[in-house]
């Protein structure tokens, strides 16, 4: 890793330790209650007091950023988790299965990886209904297609592998030599790619939430707060800003160190 990349992934963890710091423990950091109103204190600019202004009804927008982090950033890392989980078990089963099954699942993935994340998210939502556990829902089922056709392609590589072979050989069950010698690659290969996913998953649920798809108002979502701010952006630009900022770094941060997570594990490949 060289003296640039060493820093842009310092930067990027820093920003990382900040958001986690923010969704677990956000009465550290904040300096207000995020749902109090206050009808003298609307649309203040950023002050000592409050540091990123406040909103249309006097709410303190810091405080909201920093409690919106959990519901936002948690989104994105529960739905990346369950799409690894289920583009595991399909995609290993996928590949593993007799060619007419493989061809069969593949065409159908391939039929949903031709369409957007987000278009999969906004249709799913559109049939489910508003909601964030149907946001959630939304962006797990768009995030799964991608996982799936890795985990095929990594599940048909590493069967052929010298090592699985040798356990074969040696007498080891062909489930039990699947299980312990291909599927812990695969889902080596899977966990960065899912670094990667996180990023999407939070800006796909972001942006349901700004269309009015999922929590509703007072709830500190950044989605929601930077759709709350459109309507008086041209007096009021840090209501939107700055939970557009949250945004923009997390997943500017998560997508640079799941880029150079995976540079390296290309790099010790090659």
């Amino acid at each position: 890793m060289n003296a640039a990349r060493g820093v842009l992934l310092a930067v990027a963890l820093t920003v990382l330790a900040a958001i986690a710091l923010a969704a677990l423990a956000p009465g550290l950091i904040a300096s207000h209650d995020p749902l109090q109103v206050d009808v003298r204190s609307t649309l203040l600019p950023p002050s000592a007091e409050h540091l990123f202004g406040t909103d249309q009804s006097g709410r303190d927008v810091y405080s909201r950023v920093v409690h919106g982090t959990a519901r936002s950033v948690g989104i994105g890392l529960l739905a990346t988790a369950i799409a690894l989980a289920v583009g595991l078990v399909i995609g290993s089963l996928s590949g593993a299965s007799p060619r007419a099954v493989d061809a069969g699942f593949m065409r159908l993935n391939d039929v949903l990886m031709a369409f957007p994340e987000f278009l999969i998210a906004l249709v799913v939502v559109a049939i489910l209904g508003p909601g964030p556990v149907n946001v959630a829902i939304a962006v797990t089922l768009a995030a799964i297609p991608v996982y799936v056709r890795l985990a095929r392609v990594q599940t048909r590589t590493r069967r052929l592998a010298e090592h699985v072979e040798a356990a074969r050989l040696l007498g080891v069950g062909p489930v039990r030599a699947f299980v312990r010698h291909v599927v812990p690659g695969v889902l080596g290969s899977l966990s960065v790619l899912a670094t990667i996913g996180v990023g999407s998953s939070i800006l796909a649920a972001a942006g349901l939430s700004f269309l009015g798809l999922g929590p509703t108002e007072p709830t500190p979502e950044w989605g929601l707060m930077l759709s709350g701010g459109r309507n008086v952006l041209g007096q009021a630009w840090w209501v939107s800003v700055f939970p557009g900022i949250a945004i923009t770094l997390t997943v500017m941060a998560v997508t640079v160190v799941g880029r150079i997570l995976r540079a390296g594990a290309e790099g010790r490949r090659a």
